[in-house]
């Protein structure tokens, strides 16, 4: 009985008079979620960092978001008009928007200040100003002005944070006059180039400022988040062809700029760079390079030089970028995160255009899927780095192209501009990173292995946080799960 029903289920079985002939054991192939890699993208043969994260789905809608956290643990999402907060490390949700702050937003942005625990919810009412709302008890009640646009209106790409006052410039007025802990900088752009703004008085109002850069239809109105560093440093990121920064060392009463990136460049069309800095004022820039890899910069000298050979930050096999934001914690600890292709075998087929596809993601194919990468390096700083790299995502955030070029968005289904411009990375007070982004492919897009563009229309807003792993502050140590 045995060898006959040997032989019904393997018929090759049966044909040695009763040796009964095993088949080869073909253990599945593993899929490849983490890579260890060099500052050339390059696999290496070191252990990977022990890396969990927590997924938290916030229940709105949420492109372009920016998260921050406070000091107690609350996590606040700001994306569209709706300041999301949880205190329960994302088991639930609540927008504590009240009357006093924006009905509507043409672009959202978000910060709370490490230093205060205030939390700024802005949006752009139109081109015409900003509605600028302040929390100082977690979003229990609110404060704003709703024509806080600087002293000129018509405003764009609005971004805003926090940092420290310097002894120069503005910062003699503030350092001796402490209306507000911090100073605060409010940047946008408007035709004539990317205007800053400080305030004196926590963002109530900006008094002093101006035109810092380029004209907006030719080099860099488009801008990237504002970042300062503990020494005062403050750096805005313009969308330029150059990999380039710009910096103030007096609270913006003055700005200069540097370049660097030479060797790698940046695609066209393009979406902003983004600087981050850690608790010695060392300098980390990222940015899309031509071949579509993320690539950083560095300077530990406060913003005054760069390295002039760029590091590849994500893996080789990432063939496609956008979205790149980073944070850093102690020296040469940083965490990074982009959304990226691996499909390879899409690369010189045809785009959206009908053109051979080279990797950018404005052009991407209908079935290209973008996953959520996150990014570690705890020795960011030496000659020679090592960054852990893992794929986040169990299915798509996006399936096929994303605009990244307002001007020649597509109808694919609905506009593939659904994830808006940007997404969010920062971390809390222990070293914890925390990522926010829009999810475009849910629901039956995440469920099925044939999605495609038309299928991954949504924008669901989404957080991940360090369930474990090292903190990138080094006095946390390892992190583990909250209880």
């Amino acid at each position: 009985m045995i060898a006959c029903i040997t032989f019904l289920a393997i018929f090759s079985g049966c044909l040695s008079f009763g040796e009964e002939k095993s088949e080869p054991i073909i253990e599945p192939e593993k899929e490849i979620r983490f890579w260890v890699t060099d500052a050339n993208g390059i696999s290496v043969d070191t252990p990977p960092l022990e890396l969990e994260f927590v997924l938290s789905i916030v229940g709105e809608a949420g492109p372009e978001p920016s998260i921050g956290i406070t000091s107690s643990g609350c996590m606040f999402f700001i994306a569209l008009e709706k300041p999301m907060r949880s205190c329960d490390h994302g088991e639930t949700w609540e927008n504590t928007a009240d009357i006093t702050q924006a009905p509507f937003t043409s672009d959202p942005y978000g910060w709370v200040d490490p230093v205060t625990d205030r939390v700024f919810n802005i949006h752009m009412m139109g081109l015409e100003s900003t509605w600028i709302g302040w929390s100082d008890n977690e979003g229990e009640s609110w404060l704003g002005n709703p024509h806080d646009s600087g002293p000129i209106p018509l405003n764009d790409h609005i971004k805003l944070a926090t940092g420290p006052w310097t002894d120069e410039g503005y910062g003699i007025t503030g350092s001796i006059s402490p209306i507000y802990e911090q100073a605060v900088y409010f940047c946008y752009n408007k035709l004539a180039g990317i205007f800053c703004h400080t305030s004196f008085n926590g963002g109530a109002s900006f008094e002093v400022g101006g035109l810092i850069f380029g004209l907006a239809t030719t080099n860099g109105g488009l801008h990237g988040a504002i970042t300062s560093s503990p020494d005062g440093t403050v750096y805005v990121t313009p969308r330029v062809e150059t990999p380039t920064i710009i910096m103030s060392k007096d609270n913006g009463l003055t700005w200069s700029e540097r370049t660097m990136g030479l060797d790698v460049g940046t695609p066209n069309p393009r979406k902003n760079s983004e600087v981050g800095t850690d608790s010695e004022s060392n300098a980390y820039h990222v940015w899309v390079g031509a071949d579509q890899g993320v690539y950083m910069s560095r300077s530990i000298d406060s913003g005054n030089t760069w390295d002039e050979e760029s590091m590849r930050v994500s893996p080789a096999g990432v063939i496609s970028s956008v979205f790149p934001h980073i944070d850093a914690g102690d020296p040469g600890r940083i965490a990074i995160t982009y959304l990226g292709s691996e499909d390879s075998h899409l690369l010189n087929t045809s785009d959206i255009d009908g053109n051979n596809w080279d990797g950018n993601g404005h052009y991407a194919p209908d079935n290209t899927t973008y996953h959520l990468y996150i990014t570690y390096s705890l020795n960011a700083l030496d000659e020679e780095p090592i960054f852990h790299t893992i794929r986040v995502t169990d299915d798509p955030v996006q399936m096929g192209s994303m605009c990244l070029n307002s001007g020649d968005c597509r109808d694919i289904g609905g506009s593939n501009r659904n994830l808006l411009d940007f997404n969010d990375l920062h971390i809390d007070r222990e070293g914890r990173v925390y990522v926010a982004f829009a999810d475009g492919c849910t629901g039956s897009c995440a469920e099925n292995n044939n999605s495609t563009a038309s299928d991954s229309r949504d924008r669901m807003g989404t957080v991940y946080y360090l369930g474990s792993g090292p903190s990138l502050l080094v006095d946390f140590g390892e992190l583990t799960e909250f209880v």
